[in-house]
C-alpha cells in the first residue's frame, strides 16, 4: 500500500466507494416522478433519473440498460432499488442481475403491477428503507489510492481553463497516473483540433487510430445535420469567454489529461473495470449531464471539474470537485467553487502547488468531506447520452 489512502466503503466485488448511497433508479423517463418521490422520502438515498428508456431503437435501449447497470455498480452504490413502469424499452430484468452480481442488494418495482403512482411510492419507500438499513451498518476502510478511479471534465468554459485549471487538473492526472490509479477523461468533441496530439500519446498505434475515429465520427454527426465545427464555435459561452475556435478550445481542454501515455479507449455504456490502470479515454460528448453519467457508471469514485465561467452542478451518486481557473468567477461563486486556480494567473501559487491542493482536496472528497455541489444539493441533474432517433 502506497503512502496515499483514503477511507471508502468495501463493496462485495471488492472496490471501495467514496459514497454509501441506496440508488433509486428509474428504468424509463416515465418512472422518474415516483423515482423521486420514493428519494425524497429516503435518507441515504439518490435518485438516478434520465430521459430516455422508451420508444427509441434497439442501439440506444441497449445503451441505456448498459448505463444502468453501471450506474447501479458504481463503488459509491451501497443497493439499488428500480422503478419500472412495466412497458418501457429498457431491459429491468437484466438491470437487475447485473448489479446483482456485484453482490448489492437489489430490489425491484413495477408501477403498473403495483396500481399505479400512489401505491409504488408506498410499496418503494418500504423497500428502499430496509435497503437503507442494510447499508448504514458498512464502515469506512483503508484503501489505497490505486484503488480510485477519477473522472475529469471541462465546462463553462474561457481562456482561463487551458491557463489554470486544465493544467491543475493535468498534474493531478499524471500523478494518480503514477500511482496506479485510473484517470478517464471524455468530451470527443473537445479533442477536434487536437486529436493528433492525443494520437501521439497512445500506448499503442491500434490506440491511436481508435481515438482518430471516434473523433471522426463525432464530426460526421455533426455534419450529418449541415455542421461543420472545425474553424468554429458552437458554444455562445465560451465565445464570450475568449475562446473563438472548437481547435482553440480542444488544445486547453486536452491539458486537463497531463501528460501521460493513452492506455486505452472506452465507448460510452462502458465499465472501466481493473484492467483499466492508466488513463483512459471514453467517447462521450461535451454535455455535462450525459457526460458526468458516463463517468460514474465506467465506476468513477469523484469527477475533478474545471470551469472559467462557473459550471455549479453535481452528480447524484457522485462527489464532483470544481476546480475554478477564474479568480472572479471563483470569488463570484465562492459557494459552487471548490478551488481557486486563478491563483496561478497571478503568480501567487504555481501549477504543481495548487496541484497538491487539489489532489489532498480529492483524497479528503473520497473520504466523505462535502463538495460545494453536495453541500448545497445540486446533484440532480443528470442523463443519460443516446445517439439514435425517438420514434
Amino acid at each position: 500500500m502506497s503512502k496515499y489512502t483514503f477511507q471508502g466503503y468495501r463493496r462485495p466485488d471488492g472496490t471501495f466507494g467514496s459514497r454509501n448511497y441506496v440508488a433509486i433508479m428509474s428504468s424509463v423517463v416515465c418512472a422518474n416522478e415516483v423515482t423521486a418521490a420514493i428519494a425524497n422520502q429516503t435518507l441515504g438515498a439518490a435518485a438516478i433519473m434520465h430521459q430516455q428508456g422508451c420508444s427509441q431503437l434497439s442501439p440506444d435501449l441497449d445503451r441505456v440498460t448498459n448505463s444502468l447497470i453501471g450506474l447501479g455498480s458504481n463503488p459509491n452504490v451501497a443497493a439499488a432499488l428500480i422503478v419500472s413502469l412495466g412497458c418501457e424499452g429498457t431491459n429491468v430484468n437484466k438491470v437487475a442481475e447485473e448489479i446483482a452480481k456485484t453482490g448489492k442488494p437489489v430490489e425491484v418495482i413495477n408501477i403498473q403491477k403495483l396500481g399505479g403512482m400512489t401505491n409504488a411510492i408506498a410499496a418503494g419507500v418500504g423497500l428502499a428503507q430496509k435497503l437503507v438499513l442494510k447499508s448504514t451498518g458498512i464502515q469506512r476502510e483503508t484503501a489505497d489510492i490505486s484503488e480510485f478511479i477519477m473522472g475529469i471534465k471541462c465546462g463553462a468554459s474561457d481562456a482561463t481553463s487551458g491557463f489554470a485549471s486544465n493544467m491543475v487538473i493535468g498534474y493531478v492526472s499524471d500523478k494518480l497516473v503514477d500511482l496506479n490509479a485510473t484517470v478517464i477523461f471524455g468530451e470527443t468533441t473537445e479533442f477536434i483540433g487536437a486529436e493528433h496530439i492525443l494520437a501521439k500519446r497512445a500506448r499503442t498505434p491500434q490506440i491511436g487510430e481508435k481515438i482518430l475515429t471516434i473523433v471522426d465520427q463525432m464530426e460526421t454527426r455533426a455534419k450529418s445535420l449541415g455542421v461543420d465545427m472545425r474553424k468554429g464555435q458552437p458554444t455562445p459561452g465560451n465565445i464570450e469567454g475568449g475562446l473563438s475556435t472548437i481547435e482553440e478550445k480542444s488544445l486547453g481542454a486536452i491539458m486537463k489529461s497531463g501528460t501521460r501515455p493513452i492506455d486505452g479507449v472506452l465507448e460510452y455504456d462502458e465499465i472501466a473495470t481493473h484492467r483499466c490502470k492508466g488513463l483512459w479515454i471514453k467517447n462521450t460528448p461535451g454535455r455535462e449531464p450525459v457526460l458526468l453519467t458516463g463517468m460514474a457508471l465506467a465506476g468513477a469514485q469523484a469527477v475533478i471539474f474545471s470551469t472559467g465561467r462557473g459550471a455549479p452542478q453535481g452528480f447524484p451518486i457522485m462527489p464532483v470537485l470544481k476546480v475554478c481557473g477564474n479568480p472572479e468567477t471563483y470569488n463570484r461563486m465562492i459557494n459552487d467553487m471548490d478551488l481557486n486556480a486563478g491563483e496561478v494567473l497571478s503568480a501567487s501559487k504555481s501549477v504543481e502547488e495548487i496541484g497538491e491542493t487539489a489532489f489532498n482536496m480529492l483524497l479528503d472528497v473520497l473520504s466523505g468531506k462535502a463538495t460545494k455541489s453536495e453541500s448545497i444539493k445540486y446533484t440532480n441533474t443528470m442523463d443519460i447520452y443516446t445517439i439514435g432517433p425517438t420514434i
